[in-house]
């Protein structure tokens, strides 16, 4: 018999999880949906943010300002990446952004294999978030609801900016019709390479944040890339609502299947996405942002 404590645990746990994938799917639907670039190298962004948490971690104690300069170092990064490899790839076919990114991401882990080594590094919970919280007489740890509300705060940001702020029109716009929108006079490379820079921001953010819970090491990014393509499809390309909603469902679908379904829990998210695109291939949300 299946306790009430062992479920509300386990739907916390799943809960973190799927807002983590929410973080880096969330990302790559921005990305793909709004520049019409396939990114495969967007869980790289995800391993440095970890790895980069880890080795601040052995520097300073502070949790939120480690967390600060793991995402601005990714960013740069990310800036770096679109500035000198993806910008001349725009008016390319996607086999081309496929094969560049692709490389990216082998360089990527390489570099962090060299670098931090090949076994498995975790970051050590900061003692302001490492306590436990009480919910229904069920003890939780309050890194997990931390977690949780962050990813749901960023989750609410995302629909703001994108649906109620200028910002969110001029991208918008930019996708529907970029010569259009640039003869109004706003700069449709700095907006793209601001998407971007913050799609893999998000992925960073992601990266660190889950350090403390599923570790990091080279083969984490190809594993997380998996899961947010995985997402993104069955969500709809675009589509940022999906994303949202795929996400709990994989996550929570992951996180009961290995407790309770262990054998089958690696293959029930792989049955979803084929019945998905057997019934919908068109994911189960309609593509909101058009390239």
């Amino acid at each position: 018999m299946i306790s009430f404590e062992a479920l509300l645990a386990q739907l916390m746990n799943g809960l973190a999880y799927s807002l983590l994938l929410f973080l880096l799917a969330a990302g790559l639907s921005l990305i793909f949906g709004m520049m019409d670039v396939i990114n495969l190298s967007h869980g790289s962004f995800f391993m440095i943010g970890g790895f980069v948490g880890i080795a601040l971690g052995g520097v300073m104690d502070n949790w939120w300002l480690g967390l600060l300069i793991a995402v601005i170092i990714v960013a740069i990064l990310g800036l770096i990446a679109e500035l000198s490899l993806l910008r001349p790839m725009y008016e390319r076919g996607h086999l081309d952004q496929i094969l560049l990114t692709f490389g990216l991401a082998l360089i990527l882990e390489d570099g962090a294999e060299w670098i931090w080594g090949a076994s498995i590094q975790s970051l050590r919970t900061p003692e302001t978030l490492s306590g436990s919280v009480e919910i229904l007489g069920v003890t939780l740890p309050g890194y997990r609801l931390v977690v949780i509300a962050l990813g749901l705060l960023l989750a609410g940001a995302l629909w703001f900016i994108l649906e109620r702020t200028r910002l969110g029109a001029i991208i918008r716009a930019g996708v529907s019709n970029r010569e259009m929108t640039s003869a109004l006079g706003f700069n449709i490379p700095v907006v793209f390479a601001g998407v971007f820079v913050f799609g893999v921001a998000l992925a960073g953010f992601a990266g660190y944040a889950a350090a403390p819970i599923l570790g990091v090491y080279p083969g984490i990014d190809f594993e997380v890339l998996i899961l947010a393509l995985i997402i993104v499809v069955i969500g709809g390309l675009g589509s940022l609502t999906g994303v949202f909603w795929v996400s709990l469902l994989i996550g929570l679908t992951q996180t009961f299947g290995q407790a309770y379904f262990p054998a089958f829990s690696a293959i029930i998210i792989y049955v979803v996405m084929v019945a998905v695109l057997l019934i919908r291939p068109q994911g189960l949300f309609q593509r909101k942002y058009a390239g």
